[in-house]
Formats: structure tokens, C-alpha cells, sequence
């Protein structure tokens, strides 16, 4: 009975444990360090997508939900310093570029697809654009059935790229073909 007991309380602390993800920095991913997001911060995190009754209204709950997962890793971690671009934390600890976002970004949005909260879209490998001057951000996927055409197989894609936004502010989200095209999302 004790033994029973000990292992429920086992059990229930394991629960409750914070999630653990690392992110990358100081540009090209050549520094790391994993922060940890509560029990409570995830749930708020999975109750803001929760109110999603479309694709559409999931991406733009997401931005937010992003931003602040960034936000609540600048509290543990040096990326508090981070900026929009390449340009204003340049030589700043803690600086990120599009190789350390759409990692970054990538590994959290992972993390909320882990723990079931998209329910209309996927998350793919991060993507890239450009060949002289290249740009890498987060990418999902739709998956709502009303996109899937039998004859035409229609697919929708989004790049989510938190490069575009000082650390914390919502994340851009937008069609993956007018990102590729450099549209600036701002």
C-alpha cells in the first residue's frame, strides 16, 4: 500500500514537471542553453490555442503564443536581447538570426504539438529561401479536412518567423509562398 502510494505521488509530480527545451543563440546556433516552461505556462499556452474554432484564428493565436514562449525563455535565458533582424543586436549576447529562430522556433512549436494543442496544423522542418542570400524560418502545415481537394490536393503551408520581431512580440505568421517571395510581414 505504501509502495502504491509513493508511486502515485511519483506519478503526479511527473505531471506537473516543466517542460525542458533548448535554445539556441549568438547566431548560428553557437550557443545553447535549455529553459523550462511550467506546467501553468503551458496550460495558458494550450488554452489560448484551445480557442481556435478555425486554421486561420489557430495561426493567429499562435503568433501570440510564440511570442511569449520567447518571452518566458529571455527571462531564463540571454535571448532577452534579442532583436528584430540581424542589424540591432548584432555583437550582443544573446543575439539571434534566422538559423537560431527557426530552430528555436521550430523546437517550441514541436513542443505544443507534443502536448496536442494544434488542432489545424502540423509542424514541418524549418524551411529555406533564397540562394545567395539566404532566410530559414519555422514552417507548418495545415491540416484542416476542408483544404483537401481530391483532385487537386491542395496544401497550405505557413512560415512562422519570429526573426522578424524583437524577443517576446507576436510572431509573424504568413503563407509560406509570399515568404519566399521576401514579402516582409511587418
Amino acid at each position: 500500500m505504501r509502495r502504491t502510494i509513493l508511486f502515485l505521488l511519483i506519478l503526479c509530480g511527473a505531471a506537473q514537471a516543466d517542460e525542458q527545451v533548448p535554445v539556441c543563440y549568438n547566431f548560428g546556433c553557437t550557443a545553447e542553453q535549455t529553459v523550462a516552461f511550467s506546467e501553468s505556462r503551458l496550460i495558458w499556452a494550450e488554452e489560448m490555442l484551445a480557442a481556435a474554432d478555425s486554421a486561420e484564428r489557430e495561426r493567429m493565436l499562435l503568433s501570440l503564443v510564440v511570442g511569449r514562449l520567447y518571452g518566458w525563455a529571455g527571462q531564463q535565458s540571454p535571448v532577452s536581447a534579442d532583436r528584430a533582424g540581424n542589424y540591432e543586436d548584432g555583437g550582443v549576447n544573446g543575439g539571434m538570426d534566422c538559423i537560431d529562430h527557426s530552430t528555436t522556433t521550430t523546437l517550441f512549436l514541436r513542443l505544443l504539438e507534443k502536448r496536442e494543442a494544434l488542432h489545424f496544423h502540423r509542424v514541418l522542418e524549418p524551411v529555406q529561401r533564397g540562394l545567395m542570400f539566404q532566410h530559414l524560418s519555422a514552417q507548418i502545415e495545415e491540416v484542416a479536412p476542408e483544404l483537401m481537394n481530391a483532385e487537386t490536393e491542395l496544401v497550405r503551408r505557413y512560415a512562422v518567423d519570429s526573426w522578424y520581431v524583437d524577443n517576446g512580440k507576436p510572431t509573424p505568421v504568413m503563407p509560406l509562398e509570399l515568404w519566399k517571395e521576401g514579402s516582409d510581414p511587418i
